[in-house]
């Protein structure tokens, strides 16, 4: 649906003046556990820590979160998300698989490990090695605090039968990896186990390959009699990638089972408002994106399905795992990830399959966990991403937190580090830094689809800050070229009561534009901005200045760099009016020029100034 400028206007004063709750229905919204309070999954923590708990991370590759494939998944339903916690607000801190799994094994965003892109200069295992990341990331990190460690699957791209040895990666006891150029070939993939030289499997699915090898691996932690970490990261739903007779490779739709390909025969995209919709959306290459005809919405659907196929390949892995854990009675002291590299759009947008946009389908991402201490079916709706999973697991491990995370352990989960404080929903930060630098690249291939490279879009590169807090629920973009995204996807709830006795009836909640579709960056409306707008956007861009080249306690505690006396620690105290000036001679957020990787020099200022008080501010150095 589309609304005339006054009417946004009009629903963008009422929404920024005043974007508080009802108290009612504030109260039911700031519940952690909005679906369930669930139940503790081990009530004497005491025990619990008096051993070290094993932890088992299982990672898909472009799954979803929007788009409903974990309903289709009824086994990590029963196993997973049933016996643990769903982490509602989880993302990713880049839409790509490389830099997006170096932060998870980090704990550190990308401009920090500057690994950004999937392939050499600027990422790619060859960008990892170079980095000095093989000697510093999690698994070296384990073993030194006495686990047994093992990984099978995707680890990175250009990960290749010509490099894996050069060096080796270290941290593994035990290791089964994908190698490029196999990687992503479902029924030709190839594997490389511990030092032995790779192996190609012609005509067995890579999804049966992986299930077999982490059995392998488990049997191998449990009788190291050490706690352990094991990884296991199958390529589902990702598409299927082979070369045509040597030639370019051709991104094609996943290939699931032969079991699982007649499933979900009436499955479909989701018919949201920012599916294939009539109006163009977005900004830079995207708002210049064709509508689809009927011929490519239907090859939409079939990806999508074939996607849904694919995952239960996926789903039955999970089950293999948890019975396998359970059978050695060891299940009770392990707790299970599950999670995705990064989200996944088809469609939205007018966006052929692919990711790598700021949009919520490419960055908000699956995460459930269960394990001791864990609450049962509940739902948490702290900010939470990539980069908290690294220290979450050094909690878990017993290990002191590293100086250098820029992410922090994720809330409601025990600790067994002395004297650790649990962070609760309305302690932790409110925001996430979102960064891409280089290409889109569209998956596919049917109608405008060419099937050999397919459509490539340059000018990609964008900063990004993503707002989920009480009264906000906010994106905030700069491309490269200097063009900005705004939306609120804020769903407001208020409480409706009896006249008489003020008895609570039920809630009635308004979406603002949670598929966002309606750009409300003032050089996108035709009147002139509401001043609360205007006040709005100073705070988020001195926000993401502080957050595009934050490290450690500053990308945790961005607002302390903004505000050093402590005064403000959200973005709700920095809207305050007496802070206007102050916000308004910030230098903004902006691009010298598009680049492909982190590039300092093309990435305009780096420092915001810090306030001093009501007269005086200077530049954080």
């Amino acid at each position: 649906m589309f609304f005339t400028n006054k009417l946004i206007n009009a629903a963008l004063m009422a929404i920024l003046a005043n974007n508080m709750l009802l108290a009612a229905a504030s109260d039911w919204v700031a519940q952690q556990h909005v679906l369930n309070p669930g139940q503790l999954g081990q009530d004497n923590l005491e025990q619990w820590t008096k051993t070290k708990k094993n932890v088992v991370l299982i990672m898909s590759d472009d799954q979803d979160a929007t788009m409903e494939s974990v309903s289709y998944m009824p086994r990590l339903k029963q196993h997973i998300i049933d016996k643990g916690t769903h982490f509602a607000n989880h993302f990713t801190t880049t839409a790509i698989c490389c830099p997006s799994r170096v932060s998870l094994w980090t704990g550190k965003q990308p401009h920090n490990t500057n690994v950004t892109d999937v392939d050499p200069p600027y990422g790619g295992f060859p960008k990892f090695i170079s980095q000095g990341l093989n000697d510093a990331y999690l698994p070296v990190w384990l073993q030194e605090a006495g686990y047994a460690t093992y990984y099978t699957g995707k680890m990175f791209n250009s990960h290749t039968v010509w490099n894996y040895h050069s060096p080796f990666l270290k941290g593994w006891d035990g290791s089964n990896f994908l190698l490029d150029p196999g990687t992503y070939s479902y029924l030709n993939p190839i594997y490389q186990r511990n030092h032995d030289p790779p192996t190609q499997f012609h005509g067995q699915h890579t999804t049966e390959l992986i299930q077999s090898h982490a059995s392998e691996l488990i049997d191998a932690a449990i009788g190291s009699g050490k706690p352990f970490f094991v990884a296991i990261a199958p390529i589902a739903p990702h598409s299927n990638i082979d070369t045509n007779d040597g030639g370019d490779p051709v991104m094609t739709e996943p290939i699931p089972l032969d079991r699982h390909r007649h499933l979900f025969q009436e499955a479909q995209v989701p018919r949201t408002a920012n599916f294939n919709p009539d109006k163009a959306s977005g900004v830079s290459w995207v708002a210049n994106l064709p509508q689809f005809n009927e011929t490519m919405v239907r090859y939409l659907d079939h990806f999508y399905r074939q996607r849904l196929r694919a995952l239960q390949g996926v789903d039955e892995l999970i089950e293999k795992v948890i019975l396998q854990l359970d059978d050695a009675r060891v299940l009770d002291d392990t707790y299970i990830v599950f999670t995705s590299d990064n989200g996944y759009h088809i469609g939205q947008h007018r966006l052929p399959p692919g990711k790598e946009c700021g949009f919520e389908e490419d960055i908000r991402v699956p995460l459930f966990i269960r394990g001791p201490g864990i609450r049962e079916g509940a739902v948490e709706n702290a900010v939470t991403a990539h980069i908290d999973i690294a220290p979450t697991i050094f909690d878990i491990a017993g290990i002191e937190l590293r100086q250098d995370f820029d992410g922090s352990p994720l809330p409601n989960i025990p600790s067994a580090v002395p004297g650790h404080i649990d962070k609760q929903e309305n302690e932790r930060q409110e925001h996430i830094a979102v960064e891409y630098w280089g290409t889109a690249i569209a998956e596919g291939e049917a109608g405008g689809f060419d099937g050999n490279g397919q459509i490539v879009m340059s000018n990609n590169t964008y900063k990004a800050l993503r707002i989920h807090s009480r009264s906000h629920v906010l994106y905030y973009a700069v491309w490269c070229n200097n063009e900005h995204e705004l939306y609120d996807l804020k769903v407001s709830c208020f409480a409706i009561r009896t006249n008489s006795e003020s008895t609570l009836i039920d809630f009635c909640c308004i979406q603002t534009d949670p598929h966002q579709m309606l750009n409300i960056f003032p050089e996108y409306l035709s009147d002139i901005p509401p001043t609360a707008l205007v006040r709005m956007i100073t705070r988020l861009d001195a926000l993401l200045m502080v957050l595009k080249s934050c490290k450690g306690e500053t990308c945790r505690k961005p607002w302390k760099v903004l505000h050093p006396d402590g005064d403000v620690g959200n973005l709700d105290d920095a809207l305050d009016s007496k802070f206007d000036s102050f916000y308004q001679t910030q230098a903004k957020v902006a691009f010298t020029r598009c680049e492909p990787g982190y590039i300092i020099s093309s990435e305009g200022p780096q420092t915001a100034k810090q306030y001093r008080g009501d007269l005086s501010w200077s530049h954080w150095s």
